[in-house]
């Protein structure tokens, strides 16, 4: 597979810059738009200035099940880099329960004769929300009532909090309904229970090895029952948000469930376990110490002997995990690799927060490179650290890096994930992140004038929205207040489309107005169309005005 060259070829090189969860909203700061609340000088003249138009990043545009749900860096990324829409996983899941595919399937078939045929629990470990991002709680639920069919002995869940994905303080709102009905459950006979919880951003979920003690915490709770004893998941939670009011739900402490002084669901041999999140990010590490024999990231003590699967696989190249209960979708004839096997010599940089989203999830969610000769991945290393408290994050080392390969003009594609407008604008804190789109505007300034001096096209966009909407909105668009009459912190991705800029110094290069519902999908022809290649086929059309 091999790229067309156009008739006259007429080679140009490309950076795109993907500010991660940087939306656009005609809404002004009063409505929470940090980027409409920031001084963007840079920014602003590119969007008003130059070939601008704005991207559908949400819904059926990125494969997701409708047009209520929200974009993500996975799914955005993924389009940014095939050219197409394939299901993603939300919708995957959904219809592989819908037409009964994920239990007549082996993996569900496994998890459930180990239980039956040992007597031993089923634990199920996930987010615990509908924020459809990197699970669904009606996942969990229809695991459970299948489970129960199955007449398994006994279950146990332990959550993950939200408040990220959702609103940000919106954990009772999923689990006190959710236990009534774990409550109808045990009236019926039922031994299921909540084992242990914590935020998100606390235990469990962490991603590209940016914080492994996340993970162990996860397992000190999950696996070993050991943490702060509590006597349900409510009481925790209320406890909490007592002893400090301004913590989030994604940020409250681990706790464990315990009675008669000992912990409901310790994770024991012989149990099975199913991480149900769909998403793979930040499901790959904890499945690494549930399956891993060789493992050195931290002490898990003894490793107990569980049959394990995740809701999907999380890294098809790395196989992990082995058993996994949904296929993902086979994303194939990707930008990368019709780059690699044409010799396009490519660049990829972000720091760890994103940096699998530019390598990764934009390979179709593969590992390693298509060419090694021909390919340069760099991460730098993010902090770890609440992202408010350091709106910069690493953009400064990100512009230093990609300044220094510009000067040196090897490549012929260069693609670059700045993460702040998405990781401060997941923590809720407006000012910060203003003051995050403000230092990016001005590595963008410095980034537009490398390009000029190394004759490279600048394209700017994003992969959802983010920070173009911090405040809770309600259905007419209002800005939802609290108990004191401030607006009320919105952490979660936007449906709002994000903009498409081409900064061309000799100004050749105009975009389409005829496309109807133009979106991420579009991107990849038109990275390839001002490269000088014809569009693979398949390919959503180029935006480029010929």
């Amino acid at each position: 597979m091999q790229l067309k060259k156009q008739t006259p070829f007429v080679p140009k090189k490309v950076l795109f810059v993907i500010l991660d969860g940087v939306g656009f909203t005609p809404r002004g700061p009063e409505f929470g738009n940090a980027i409409a609340g920031a001084k963007l000088p840079f920014l602003n003249k590119l969007w008003k200035e130059s070939p601008t138009i704005h991207l559908k990043a949400h819904g059926t545009a990125v494969g997701m099940p409708s047009d209520e749900d929200m974009g993500n860096s996975e799914v955005g990324h993924n389009v940014l880099g095939c050219g197409r829409i394939f299901d993603q996983g939300a919708k995957l899941v959904n219809n592989s329960i819908a037409k009964g595919l994920l239990f007549e399937g082996q993996a569900w078939k496994e998890i459930i004769a180990n239980t039956k045929s040992k007597n031993s629990t089923l634990h199920l470990i996930g987010l615990f929300s509908d924020g459809n991002v990197h699970a669904h709680i009606d996942h969990t639920r229809s695991l459970i009532e299948a489970a129960i069919q199955e007449q398994v002995p006994k279950i146990r869940l332990h959550i993950l909090l939200d408040g990220r994905d959702v609103p940000e303080k919106s954990a009772l709102e999923y689990l006190n309904p959710f236990e009534e009905w774990l409550h109808s459950l045990r009236q019926k006979g039922a031994d299921i229970k909540v084992a242990s919880g914590g935020g998100r951003m606390t235990i469990t979920m962490d991603r590209y090895e940016a914080d492994w003690s996340m993970v162990e915490r996860g397992w000190q709770i999950h696996v070993k029952g050991e943490g702060r004893k509590f006597s349900d998941a409510k009481t925790a939670i209320e406890t909490f948000r007592a002893e400090d009011p301004a913590v989030i739900d994604q940020y409250l402490p681990s706790f464990v469930i315990e009675e008669n002084g000992k912990p409901v669901g310790p994770i024991v041999n012989g149990d099975s376990v199913v991480f149900t999140n769909f998403r793979g990010d930040r499901a790959i590490e904890i499945s690494q110490a549930f399956t891993e024999k060789k493992f050195d990231k931290f002490n898990r003590g003894e490793l107990p002997d569980v049959c394990y699967a995740g809701m999907m696989q999380y890294d098809g190249d790395l196989q992990l995990p082995e058993r996994f209960l949904v296929t993902p979708p086979a994303i194939d004839r990707t930008l990368g690799e019709y780059m690699a096997r044409s010799g396009v010599v490519q660049y990829a940089l972000s720091e760890t927060q994103k940096y699998g989203h530019v390598t990764f999830f934009w390979n179709g969610n593969r590992s390693g490179k298509f060419d090694t000769q021909t390919e340069e991945y760099k991460e730098i290393q993010s902090d770890v650290i609440p992202f408010d408290q350091t709106p910069e994050m690493k953009a400064e080392a990100i512009t230093k890096e990609l300044e220094r390969v510009l000067a040196e003009n090897k490549s012929d594609f260069y693609r670059i994930n700045f993460p702040n407008g998405d990781m401060v604008g997941h923590t809720g804190n407006y000012a910060a992140t203003v003051k995050a789109m403000e230092f990016l505007d001005g590595c963008m300034m410095k980034l537009a004038e490398a390009c000029k001096k190394s004759n490279v096209i600048l394209l700017v966009s994003a992969d959802h929205g983010n920070a173009d909407e911090m405040y809770q909105l309600d259905k007419k668009g209002n800005v939802e207040k609290d108990k004191q009459g401030k607006p009320v912190p919105k952490t979660s991705h936007t449906l709002n489309p994000v903009p498409f800029s081409v900064l061309d110094p000799e100004g050749k290069f105009k975009l389409r107005s005829d496309l109807k519902d133009p979106g991420l999908a579009n991107v990849a022809a038109t990275i390839l169309d001002i490269m000088g290649y014809e569009t693979p086929e398949g390919y959503y059309p180029s935006l480029i005005q010929r």
